[in-house]
């Protein structure tokens, strides 16, 4: 298991945020989308999506274009190339 793989365990499994993370990247698998959109959509606190887009940004699976407000979000490439290692951990976790 390579490091980004460890890294979407964590990220993904362990972790006490993992299901509200794993809920935002399928939503911006879906399309891309900024803070509020994704608030509204998911009907989730705003404080709440802008504290995972954090974690995500930051362990680079997330990637943000646009001025700070309105800045919008989409997968990073690294992400979108390896989302089949995702599925894997979905996978896993639905099967324990």
């Amino acid at each position: 298991m390579d490091g980004f793989t460890r890294l979407l365990w964590w990220l993904l499994s362990s972790s006490a945020g993992a299901p509200t993370r794993i809920t935002l990247l399928q939503a911006l698998r879906e399309e891309p989308r900024n803070a509020q959109q994704l608030a509204v959509a998911l009907a989730l606190d705003y404080s709440t999506i802008r504290h995972h887009l954090r974690v995500l940004t930051s362990n680079h699976l997330v990637e943000s274009t646009g001025a700070h407000y309105g800045q919008v979000y989409a997968l990073s490439s690294l992400l979108d190339s390896r989302w089949a290692d995702v599925e894997h951990i979905l996978e896993r976790k639905r099967n324990r």
